[in-house]
């Protein structure tokens, strides 16, 4: 079976950069029947010769920076070299056609070039190793003689990418595996762009994995059985080690200027004294924020105490688990900005993942805290004119709705005839609840005012999330009336519909086993049926009168429910909204990939059973770039030349599941529970809310290890390196 070579080459190297020797560093990533090289970067044996340290070491330290997941697939090495083709030192005579079709015997050339031009070797056959070196200094050929796996490529001319895009086009000219050649395989040459933090990467993720992996349907045997199967290409390590490239660049980079590095200006000076100012500046805010936090945490579990602190914590609860999850953001700021792990300094799809969830907090506030601003403002500017609305609104639906409703239900609703005696009791009782809390209402105007003025300033100093959670629960308060003869009125319902129940199976002959949970039968006798016939008959008549005023106040509650509901959902949202990386998918969409495709650019086939040696089958795609002139040939295989993209992510495949918790609570049992209580009387409509962020645990550390962290916190964001270098 014919194998396949597979060479992934950074786009960014220009023509003056391959114009002399140059090593190649990267990964070998082999499989089953192909083998993969990705190249990270090249670097010429004249910047190697300034390198201040040894060169094996770095590579060493270099692998050690890897993450772990790349380390086992794969190791971190010096590849090979790559040259222009015809360059000085190297005869034609010397040059090895590893392609041909050769096998057993593997040509060993040692070819060193000294700095004055002249080419010194010898020559043998080893099937152990494999050595084809030219210009390269007494470091780097040691460096070489050790490794078995080596690859050498050449290059024709430069090629035209598109019209005003140039690189280089590699061609294998010699593999060497295991001290073994390697001929007779494919070739598939891949550009890509190096990732860079901040602004690209490469990522296997497609963009609706989360439903692939929810799916209600079953996957059928043929598929598990696939997915069983060994790839034969390790695609997920080769894009692995394509997003640790621009890491993987840098140890060498240091080592190469650490003579630069060392000088330290008076510039430097104060940009580390300005720094060091602002850690302590933050540091002190924040403590003073903590201390504040820890004082008024403290009161709340002193007061939980009392049964009364207990029963106001019940009643605003959802203000109580916004203010909660505030707080733990403004506190754990210091935590999640030094969040990272050994990933983050060499895995680009990491440190960009790590980053938009550490900016995501602080773009929520951020975006909460205006709108709060902006709400706030408003309530204070208009304060009074908002509280007479208040007034007139409580005034308009205590008459109008309640009222009149109370009134309506006493009389012929909708041409009713329902027992005058039981609508004049329940109607009174309905009526004196809804005069006793109007009663208290008016005395308690006056501080309707004082609400507004310090919901506006809850919203200018926490953001608008907290003050639309203490409108929620005073929605609760103010309708405390209704609720109370929704609950009274469920209850003479539900009590009615379960004794008709109950006396409908003493007619059939059954009864319920609560313990067994079934309907047994059971033998009565005739005193039973005509007292349950004696009870059943009123209770069946006077179900529609009760009936008329439990749907009256349930449609009252459930648009009370539904209002504070809707409340629920719009804070859930304003958490859930993924700010930063909206602003980002509008600025820079790069930096939220979905899966990869391929560009052609030239495929070109040599027919082995054609009768003309010379004949070869070329295809041009309609992704062609090249001309059929410029491709690239090798010995009777087939080359293949594409470039690597992404897949871009849109706006609702990137929006969208951060806003599944916020409906998570919607399911289909929940909806079918309460639509199951609403017919039987029982109270289920507290059971729809809508999803918050998971709340933190409450941060308890002492202050001076709290001001340390905040303080180490800010100076690590200056010493974070750059990956974009």
């Amino acid at each position: 079976m014919k194998g396949k070579f597979r060479l992934w080459w950074p786009k960014q190297h220009s023509p003056c950069e391959l114009s002399s020797f140059c090593l190649l560093f990267g990964w070998f990533v082999p499989s089953l029947d192909s083998l993969d090289v990705v190249v990270a970067f090249t670097c010429s044996d004249d910047s190697l010769s300034q390198l201040q340290g040894d060169l094996e070491e770095v590579i060493c330290n270099t692998n050690r920076t890897m993450p772990a997941i790349l380390r086992d697939k794969s190791v971190f090495s010096l590849l090979g070299q790559s040259a222009p083709k015809g360059c000085n030192g190297i005869s034609s005579s010397d040059r090895i056609d590893v392609l041909n079709g050769e096998k057993g015997f593997c040509c060993h050339h040692e070819c060193w070039m000294n700095r004055d031009g002249n080419v010194t070797g010898s020559c043998s056959r080893s099937t152990a190793q494999c050595r084809y070196l030219g210009g390269l200094s007494e470091q780097c050929r040691r460096v070489c003689s050790r490794s078995s796996n080596l690859v050498f490529l050449i290059f024709d001319s430069d090629k035209k990418h598109g019209k005003s895009e140039l690189f280089w086009i590699p061609k294998l000219d010699y593999l060497c595996w295991n001290g073994q050649k390697v001929s007779n395989c494919d070739v598939h040459v891949v550009f890509y762009d190096p990732p860079l933090y901040n602004h690209h990467y490469f990522s296997l993720q497609p963009s609706n994995s989360y439903e692939q992996e929810n799916s209600s349907f079953k996957k059928p045997k043929w598929v598990d059985e696939l997915q069983q199967k060994e790839s034969s290409f390790d695609l997920d390590t080769v894009i692995l080690a394509i997003n640790c490239a621009a890491a993987a660049k840098r140890p060498l980079e240091r080592h190469l200027h650490a003579k630069s590095s060392l000088q330290f200006s008076i510039v430097d000076r104060c940009y580390s004294f300005m720094w060091s100012l602002l850690a302590v500046s933050i540091a002190s805010l924040s403590t003073l924020f903590y201390m504040t936090f820890q004082f008024s945490y403290k009161l709340h579990s002193l007061g939980l105490q009392l049964w009364t602190s207990d029963v106001v914590s019940k009643i605003f609860m959802t203000s109580y688990n916004n203010a909660h999850i505030r707080c733990c953001q403004i506190l754990y700021w210091p935590i999640i900005l030094q969040e990272r792990g050994v990933g983050f300094l060499s895995n680009v799809e990491y440190e960009d993942k790590v980053a938009l969830q550490r900016h995501s907090m602080w773009s929520s506030i951020a975006a909460d805290i205006f709108l709060g601003n902006v709400v706030g403002v408003a309530l204070l500017c208009y304060a009074d004119s908002a509280c007479s609305l208040i007034v007139n609104l409580a005034r308009d639906v205590t008459n109008n709705i309640l009222r009149t409703g109370c009134v309506w239900l006493m009389g012929v609703p909708a041409g009713f005839k329902l027992n005058i005696e039981l609508t004049g009791v329940l109607g009174i009782v309905s009526l004196n609840a809804i005069q006793i809390w109007s009663t208290v209402w008016f005395f308690f105007s006056f501080i309707f005012i004082y609400v507004v003025k310090a919901l506006a300033i809850s919203g200018i100093l926490f953001g608008g999330t907290l003050p639309a959670a203490f409108t929620s629960d005073l929605i609760s308060v103010a309708s405390c009336h209704v609720s109370t003869l929704h609950w009274f009125f469920s209850l003479i319902y539900s009590s009615q519909i379960q004794a008709l129940a109950a006396l409908w199976r003493l007619f059939r002959g059954q009864k319920q086993n609560p313990l067994r949970k079934r309907i047994d039968s059971y033998d009565y006798i005739v005193k039973q049926h005509v007292v349950g016939s004696l009870i059943f008959t009123p209770l069946l008549l006077l179900l529609p009168t009760t009936s008329v005023f439990y749907v009256f106040f349930t449609i009252l509650n459930t648009s009370i429910s539904f209002i504070k509901l809707l409340i629920e959902v719009i804070i859930s949202a304003i958490h859930a909204t993924p700010y930063a990386k909206i602003y980002l998918w509008l600025v820079k969409r790069k930096r939220f990939p979905s899966g990869i495709w391929f560009e052609i650019i030239s495929c070109h086939i040599n027919s082995t059973d054609c009768p003309d040696k010379n004949f070869s089958e070329s295809f041009d795609l309609p992704t062609k770039i090249l001309e059929r002139s410029e491709e690239v040939v090798v010995g009777r295989s087939s080359v293949l030349v594409s470039c690597l993209h992404s897949n871009l992510m849109g706006i609702g495949e990137l929006v969208l599941p951060h806003y599944r918790n916020i409906f998570s609570g919607f399911s289909q049992s929940v909806l079918a529970s309460t639509f199951h209580g609403v017919l039987t009387g029982t109270r289920t409509t507290s059971t729809l809310k809508a999803g918050l962020p998971s709340p933190l645990p409450w941060m308890c550390i002492p202050y001076r290890k709290y001001w340390h962290l905040c303080h180490d916190s800010i100076l690590t964001c200056r010493q974070l390196p750059p990956c974009a270098s």
